[in-house]
């Protein structure tokens, strides 16, 4: 079996596994390589080890916590051995995918052999660019008086950070090359706190650059404010890199329409409290999620999707729901929500958002979709327009819930204005909701017509057959 495995290794030598991937070699320790745990995952962060070095691991035990550009993924093991190396520690950010991040001894290898075992660098068309996993950068950038001293910018900007001499710190590194993990251990072990550099601007500086019979204040606002004090960089996570440039690609490549209506809920939360008398607890968003399902049944020209030259068709209603987390938005999705009753959403949606905060979710479990719903109104946001999430072409911003004053005036164009909440002027709970629409699938008319069949469906809760 050992033969068999090693000429596989041989023969698989470049092959890449999207799950844990391991780096063929003839050479009998693994290569444990970061592997691509999302579509468009590029590289990722070390969130916590679950084993230790010299621990056994089989085939589909957790060896590891990845954040990845979506969540935060366990990744397992897909072949047996022992953990003979850890090449990157805890909180390392910025590991590309494919980048070596352990060394796996098979079963009787020592493991002291193992843990020398040299990683194989992977080959890259790629121009070179820093890695600072593994405390280099691809031209060895040297610092200081001793030219063998190799430190990558990374490291060199903590050590400056902190005041840290870095022949005062040991390299755990290959060939004792200083890491980052090397360098925020030390600092942790001797309680040190960073230097702040104050930037302001003297006297002399603004004496040169205005005329000399222009009398000069004695003190400089902009000065005052500068000498206050410096600035802290805050490490932006992997989840919210990929927001931001998937929000700023929405907005200038989506030509983004909005459209607004005003539902009265009033039905809906003496609905709710009915259900509550029998023990059914739900709440209004999860009116919100079964409305729009059961909306997107009924005008599927709006649960489409935009590949960038033409439009699909979408064969189920997957709802997508905005969570908050501490690492940023993520969307859980609800799939199939038009076939399910009120109160199987409300548990579903409770277990997704669970999980999303404590970052368990599945791949399956956040991507894809056809329509997501973000809901503000329990923050007291009345009403906000929100990014489309592509491919996807219509987001819905959902307001808090507010009492309608009894001198507001009636749309005699609207169906609910023959409401006798309306016509007798008693007061009307109402929400405002938001949909921002892709204008080259969803044009004004076909917005307007998913709206109002949206509303119709929110005033009248028991047409949906909720339960």
């Amino acid at each position: 079996m050992a033969a068999l495995r090693i000429i596989g290794k041989c023969v698989h030598k470049f092959n890449i596994s999207r799950s844990l991937h391991i780096s063929a070699s003839c050479l009998s320790p693994f290569q444990v390589q970061m592997p691509a745990l999302s579509p468009t995952m590029e590289e990722g962060t070390i969130t916590k080890w679950l084993i230790a070095e010299g621990d056994s691991v089989e085939i589909g035990d957790a060896m590891c916590e990845v954040e990845t550009d979506k969540a935060v993924v366990t990744m397992e093991a897909n072949e047996d051995g022992k953990l003979a190396k850890i090449l990157i520690s805890e909180g390392t950010r910025g590991v590309k995918v494919n980048s070596p991040i352990a060394i796996l001894a098979e079963d009787g290898e020592d493991l002291a052999e193992a843990a020398n075992f040299q990683p194989t660098k992977i080959l890259s068309d790629e121009p070179p660019i820093i890695d600072e996993t593994l405390g280099t950068t691809s031209s060895q950038i040297t610092i200081g008086q001793n030219s063998n001293e190799q430190i990558s910018p990374a490291v060199r900007q903590i050590l400056n950070q902190y005041n840290v001499a870095a022949s005062n710190v040991t390299g755990t590194g290959p060939k004792g090359i200083r890491l980052k993990g090397d360098i925020l251990k030390y600092i942790a072990e001797k309680g040190l706190h960073p230097i702040h550099q104050n930037v302001s601007t003297t006297a002399q500086q603004v004496k040169t650059s205005t005329p000399k019979q222009q009398k000069q204040p004695e003190k400089s606002t902009v000065s005052q404010v500068s000498q206050e004090g410096g600035y802290d960089d805050l490490e932006i996570s992997n989840v919210r890199k990929v927001i931001a440039k998937r929000l700023t690609e929405s907005k200038q490549t989506i030509p983004h329409a909005y459209s607004s209506v005003e539902c009265s809920i009033h039905k809906v939360l003496e609905l709710r409290k009915q259900l509550a008398k029998d023990g059914v607890k739900v709440s209004v968003n999860d009116f919100i999620i079964k409305s729009v399902a059961f909306t997107l049944r009924r005008v599927p020209e709006v649960n489409v999707t935009w590949s960038g030259n033409e439009s699909t068709l979408s064969s189920t209603v997957d709802v997508s729901v905005a969570v908050a987390t501490d690492g940023g938005l993520i969307t859980p999705i609800v799939t199939g929500a038009d076939r399910k009753g009120l109160s199987e959403i409300s548990e579903e949606i409770r277990e997704l958002a669970s999980k999303a905060r404590s970052g368990k979710l599945k791949p399956h479990e956040y991507q894809g979709g056809s329509f997501t719903i973000s809901n503000l109104g329990m923050f007291g946001v009345r009403e906000f327009t929100a990014v489309i999430n592509p491919p996807q072409a219509c987001i819905m911003a959902v307001g808090t819930t507010r009492i309608r004053p009894k001198t507001s005036a009636i749309d005699l164009d609207d169906d609910a204005a023959t409401d006798v909440t309306n016509i007798d002027g008693s007061p009307d709970s109402v929400m405002t909701v938001t949909m921002s629409s892709d204008a080259r699938v969803v044009d004004d008319e076909l917005a307007s017509k998913f709206l109002h069949v949206f509303k119709r469906n929110l005033e009248n809760p028991l047409y949906m057959g909720l339960l």
